[in-house]
């Protein structure tokens, strides 16, 4: 009996701890650090779809970037403005241009001593600034994303463009880049915490159930095959292997190889939502056209052309990025990449055609002997021993026809103009397959 109450004791106790467990309030912590690249959005957009369907009280992006990809940037604002769960940035050191984009995007925004937020100005890799088309799309973003979180536009818009005056906080000529003091003074910023313990007390979570996820392989994966390197050897890759493909007969391996490569590249640039269906479409329409003149048309012409011309063009596109988002430095990293690509498949090509057909390795796949008719190889029955004979035409030749040559009707053909029917030929040659016949004048 006594071991029967502990039990029931142990069950009871169990049952309140399970389900005070099951009442704290979840959290999701996404990290939002190093350069914005990507391969972050798909990995933002999961997590927050990830506690959409837990019902989670709240996702906290914990932020410490200098900036990365506008167009990164945006797709991470959207998934955060359309997200169905609470949103908060814990700016943990700086939160600077594509980083400032997102943290106002949140409902939140909290930031550690001395923290920064701000500098939006979209600048190349030089340092140097880029077009104002770029620079009023930016502006735009700013201030639509700083309206639909209650903040001052006119702040925001700063934070990209130095034209813009606000008295009291910036003059013309500066970029607004505020520290935590400043921004919690001109409402950018709610509070100032040390870490995110302080951040989960503030908003009411303090006992949370946190979850941070990280990456997984397949982001990881995908990040991977985006790089500018990797990128050029999968393009290098399908290039050469639709080359040697186009150059054998059938199907092979080095077609295979291509069909993988390009797809793992197109795929990856279609994931990033760099390359959409018209890339894909205009490649392929290219690879179409090179086939054609190979096979169909004869030489090299228009088609051939068209062809090279459509690849390079859906490659370029793929690697360049979806308008409005691509700059100036996304135009010269895909020409670098694509013409490192191009450069690379050249000289695999060359080396392929002057240098594989001498190796051992090659030796094994290809037969390299002549196979001579007077070693006794040959893919027709021989009738050298008819020259000379003499027989007659059983049909009409014109100039084809049927003879008796050495009392063996075999198919003939005229030396030149109609036999009749019963009229004397003579062979006068053979011709591969082919029996040349001259008729016998009387």
């Amino acid at each position: 009996m006594k071991k029967f109450a502990i039990l029931i004791i142990i069950l009871a106790v169990s049952h309140v701890l399970v389900v005070s467990q099951g009442n704290r309030p979840v959290v999701y912590v996404i990290d939002i650090s190093g350069d914005i690249d990507l391969g972050l959005p798909p990995y933002v957009s999961r997590i927050i779809n990830e506690a959409e369907n837990e019902n989670a009280d709240a996702i906290i992006l914990r932020v410490n970037t200098f900036g990365g990809r506008v167009d990164a940037a945006t797709q991470i604002k959207d998934a955060v403005m359309n997200a169905g769960v609470p949103s908060v940035a814990f700016i943990d050191k700086r939160a600077i241009s594509a980083g400032a984009l997102i943290s106002i995007a949140c409902e939140k925004i909290f930031m550690v001593p001395g923290g920064t937020i701000g500098a939006v100005t979209p600048v190349t890799q030089e340092g140097q600034k880029v077009p104002e088309k770029f620079v009023s799309y930016m502006r735009s973003e700013m201030r639509a994303t700083a309206e639909s979180r209650g903040r001052d536009p006119r702040i925001a818009e700063a934070m990209v463009d130095e034209d813009i005056e606000i008295p009291g906080i910036i003059e013309e000529g500066k970029l607004i880049t505020f520290t935590t003091d400043e921004a919690i003074e001109f409402g950018y910023c709610d509070g100032e915490v040390s870490n995110l313990r302080e951040v989960l007390r503030i908003i009411g979570f303090e006992d949370a159930d946190i979850r941070e996820p990280g990456t997984n392989w397949a982001e990881g994966f995908v990040r991977f095959l985006s790089h500018p390197i990797i990128s050029s050897l999968l393009i290098m890759v399908g290039m050469l292997g639709l080359f040697m493909e186009v150059r054998s007969p059938g199907w092979g391996m080095p077609g295979t190889m291509a069909l993988v490569a390009l797809g793992l590249f197109f795929g990856t640039q279609y994931i990033l939502a760099l390359a959409d269906i018209i890339d894909i479409v205009l490649f392929l329409v290219g690879v179409g056209l090179i086939l054609v003149e190979a096979f169909v048309i004869p030489g090299f012409g228009v088609a051939g052309i068209l062809g090279i011309l459509c690849m390079i063009a859906g490659l370029f596109m793929a690697l360049a990025g979806s308008w409005p988002f691509v700059t100036t430095d996304d135009i010269y990293r895909a020409i670098y990449t694509l013409a490192g690509s191009v450069a690379l498949t050249i000289l695999g090509a060359i080396a392929i055609t002057a240098f594989l057909p001498k190796t051992k390795t090659f030796g094994t796949f290809v037969l390299s002997e002549e196979q001579k008719r007077e070693f006794g190889y040959s893919s027709h029955a021989s009738h050298d021993e008819l020259v000379g004979k003499e027989g007659i035409a059983l049909t009409t030749l014109r100039p084809s026809g049927t003879a008796l040559i050495d009392d063996e009707r075999v198919d003939v053909v005229s030396e030149g103009g109609y036999i009749e029917a019963n009229e004397p030929v003579r062979v006068v040659r053979i011709e591969g397959i082919r029996i040349i016949v001259r008729e016998i004048k009387k």
